[in-house]
């Protein structure tokens, strides 16, 4: 094996990135990320470096720029053809050049090209991008930085090696040759309530009494085995604000750069009634991703669950809590799919117990990640009259076709909503977020030590709950003043959920500096009605973050309008393209070219390539890129029991924990030896939360018996005893179990919510006399203080 100078990826070729360095600016609900990242060539030849990395999906990169020595060289936005011509040109004679590109299938992915670096010369790249920060369930603000880019499945027949796609060269996530840092600035018009993270912080620094500034860093030492997560969280977040940007000095008037900019945030407040109140109608579609990676484990760490058990668990969860004269199917996909019943069947105890079966018998057993099709299946079937459609979609989310997925969901917009779950580090942004946004949803991101099963409840409170429709904006400005909407319409807000709308400000008023804004809508039936006023007089200095985001959204809009219309339609690509470079925001028609041209002396030396490792997860050895392995086989024990066998194959040692043999032998792992399963050593012990719901019936009740008693820790004879002489034994059981969850989980609330709320009415629509007592002895019998009326009696 030859001695290479320099880190090296697995194939022992010198990487030549060193560190990326991460500075975010965030200012309220939007946040500017610039990045560093330091190349240096320590080979003998000149080098061309690849560098495939993930970005949020909502991202715009609005500047790009490389150093080399004292020389700084700016991108320029062109047309994506004419850069990649440019770009080729510029390194055949001789020059150095960087180009940046969106991915053709998905516009989370970006490929990075550095050409040319000369022998022992080093070179840092800038990079900023601008994006939204997504409003969390508990009211923080999320900014997620993608460290993790998992491989992303290609449907059979799709053209995966164009030029616009994404190569990936991959090392496992603690193996990565080069360093992150990442510090952050926070600035707020409502005072910095904290900051948190799932990788370890230096302490929170504030800037000023108010709280309104402040600054965190990451602590050193990231480890890239995960995506790096940012929660802000605000005081008073409900209230609706809106920031005019100033326009770009050096642009024409009357051109987006050239006018002010508005951002609005609308983030509705929910009254309580409201959020009680729950329908009984819907057809509730549970799409469940069963490809070979859903066996991968939550986390990294022992004792983690993997992820389709995680998905098993949340069924049993959402199908004990759907309401009674609803709907339901389950359907799971991977290379094929596979439906629970022919068609959506109405919810019942039969139908219930029936689903559970098969929810315990579901695996990842159905291969690769193909989303496209089941969702045109459940698309072709027709919507059930007074039964509005809802679609919760469980994925790791790494499939290659994200824009055509994208597409078909705006398509059938109309006809339902959907609730997307990306699940695990790596999953596709562009995707999760993509799906919700098309079909007035919501989406949720499942990382670290998340556990899925709240985050899933939360979605379904949505889904049950009345959303804020029939929503109308109307500006309010001096008549020498005209708006131009940036933002597509906004359909549907859900309790928990922020709307950004951009609008352009043309003209100036000679004397009125302010504006208002209205926004009605309708929530529960009833018209609400909010005015907010602000400023003409635009706020300088912000880097124009607004005015960028406002591109990229109306960017976002047209591109799927051009895809829609497959190009057919004039002007609309060409739109985009102007647009892209006016504002220096990246397209998908797009794409960011700076050339340095040095001396003007060509360099010498046979160009290599060199393609910089991006992290992955789960990928233990460098001999496990074959993904039916990866699924099959705990990724906890793969390293320690590979070995190598007879030449070109690799044998499984006997503590190996494979479920299907003879994919594995397709591959060339030797797979003849027989496995021993060591006899369990003991019971498993089964949550009793889970247990207790598992016992529950369709129509919210429970029954006294045994396995009720044993979740008590009681004997039968214990609990039959203290039960009020003329109440019915369903009653008693269904009381002993709410006193329980309230006396005992109250931390696991807003997973069992839903069921306590079908207990509850079920018990109401007994008309029992003495709850009071009934209460009362359940709480003797347990231990427990619950009042009747915290029980909701």
């Amino acid at each position: 094996m030859e001695n290479c100078c320099g880190l090296v990826t697995v194939k022992n070729e010198p990487v030549p990135l060193k560190s990326i360095a991460v500075e975010v600016s965030v200012q309220g609900h939007v946040a500017t990320v610039s990045s560093t990242l330091q190349y240096e060539n320590q080979e003998q030849s000149p080098l061309e470096a690849i560098f495939v990395f993930p970005l949020p999906g909502e991202a715009a990169v609005c500047r790009f720029s490389a150093k080399i020595g004292q020389t700084e060289v700016v991108a320029e936005v062109q047309e994506k053809q004419k850069a990649q011509e440019q770009y080729d040109d510029a390194l055949s004679s001789g020059q150095q050049a960087f180009l940046l590109e969106e991915s053709d299938e998905s516009p989370d992915v970006f490929k990075l090209s550095v050409g040319r670096l000369p022998p022992g010369e080093k070179a840092s790249v800038s990079l900023d991008y601008v994006t939204e920060l997504a409003v969390q369930a508990d009211d923080g603000l999320r900014l997620c930085l993608p460290a993790v880019l998992n491989p992303r499945y290609q449907p059979q027949g799709s053209d995966s090696g164009s030029a616009g796609s994404a190569q990936v060269s991959s090392v496992p996530a603690g193996s990565v040759p080069y360093s992150l840092s990442l510090s952050a600035h926070v600035s707020s018009p409502h005072p910095i309530s904290g900051v948190e993270s799932n990788c370890p912080l230096d302490p929170l620094n504030y800037l000023n009494t108010e709280k309104t500034q402040a600054t965190v860093s990451l602590a050193a030492g990231h480890q890239f085995d995960r995506d790096v997560e940012l929660l802000l969280y605000y005081q008073d977040t409900h209230q609706p604000t809106a920031i005019v940007e100033a326009a770009q000095a050096s642009a024409k008037p009357g051109t987006l750069m050239g006018d002010p900019v508005v951002m609005l945030s609308l983030y509705p407040e929910f009254p309580k009634d409201v959020m009680s109140s729950m329908t009984s109608h819907g057809e509730f579609l549970f799409v469940v991703d069963r490809s070979g990676s859903m066996e991968c484990p939550m986390h990294l760490g022992s004792g983690s669950q993997d992820r389709i058990g995680s998905a098993r668990e949340t069924l049993l969860l959402l199908l004990k809590s759907l309401p009674m004269g609803c709907y339901f199917n389950i359907i799971g996909f991977g290379s094929s799919y596979e439906s629970f019943f022919p068609k959506s069947v109405e919810y019942s105890q039969k139908t219930m117990d029936e689903a559970l079966q098969k929810v315990k018998e579901m695996r990842a057993d159905l291969g690769g990640t193909e989303i496209l099709q089941p969702l045109k299946h459940i698309y072709s079937q027709p919507c059930l009259p007074d039964q509005p459609r809802q679609l919760f979609l469980f994925t790791d989310g790494e499939v290659g076709n994200t824009k055509e997925v994208l597409d078909l969901v705006k398509t059938n917009a109309g006809s339902h909503r959907c609730f997307s779950f990306g699940i695990g580090e790596g999953a596709s942004t562009a995707l999760i977020s993509g799906v919700a946004k098309q079909a007035r949803g919501h989406a949720q991101f499942i990382t670290g030590q998340d556990r899925m099963q709240p985050k899933v409840m939360q979605s379904l409170r949505f889904a049950l709950q009345p959303a804020v429709v029939d929503i109308s904006v109307k500006w309010n400005v001096p008549k020498e003043v005209s708006v131009t909407p940036l933002s597509p319409p906004i359909r549907v807000i859900f309790q928990g959920q922020r709307a950004l709308l951009y609008a352009q400000l043309t003209g100036k008023s000679s004397g009125d500096t302010e504006g208002s804004v209205t926004v009605k809508y309708s929530l529960a039936k009833q018209p609400v009605e909010n005015q907010l006023s602000f400023s003409l007089k635009p706020t300088e200095d912000t880097g124009m973050t607004v005015h960028r985001l406002g591109a990229r959204t109306l960017i976002q809009s047209l591109e799927v309008e051009e895809r829609e219309q497959d190009g057919e339609k004039e002007g609309v690509k060409e739109k985009v393209i102007e647009l892209s470079v006016q504002s220096g925001v990246s397209s998908a028609f797009t794409a960011f070219i700076a050339v340095h041209k040095g001396d003007g002396q060509a360099l010498q030396g046979q160009l290599l390539r060199r393609h910089v490792p991006t992290p992955m997860l789960y990928q233990t050895s460098m001999y496990m890129t074959q993904s039916c392995f990866m699924a099959r086989c705990s990724p906890l024990m793969m390293a320690s029991s590979l070995q190598m066998s007879a030449p070109g194959k690799l044998k499984l040692s006997k503590k190996s924990k494979c479920k299907d043999l003879d994919d594995l032998e397709v591959f060339g792992y030797d797979c003849s030896e027989d496995f021993d399963s060591p006899a369990p050593t003991s019971k498993p012990v089964r949550d009793p939360l889970l247990q207790l719901i598992s016992l529950q019936k369709a129509s919210g009740s429970w029954v006294l018996e045994a396995a009720l008693a044993e979740v008590l820790v009681k004997t039968e004879e214990e609990v039959s005893k203290p039960k009020p002489a003329q109440v019915d034994q369903e009653v008693w059981a269904t009381v002993l179990a709410l006193v329980w969850l309230y006396g005992f989980k109250m931390e696991a609330q807003e997973e069992w919510q839903f069921l306590a709320m079908k207990a509850v009415s079920w018990i109401q629509a007994q008309k029992v006399a003495s709850v009071s007592e009934c209460v009362q002895a359940g709480n003797t019998l347990l231990g427990c203080q619950v009042q009747k009326d915290t029980l909701g009696l």
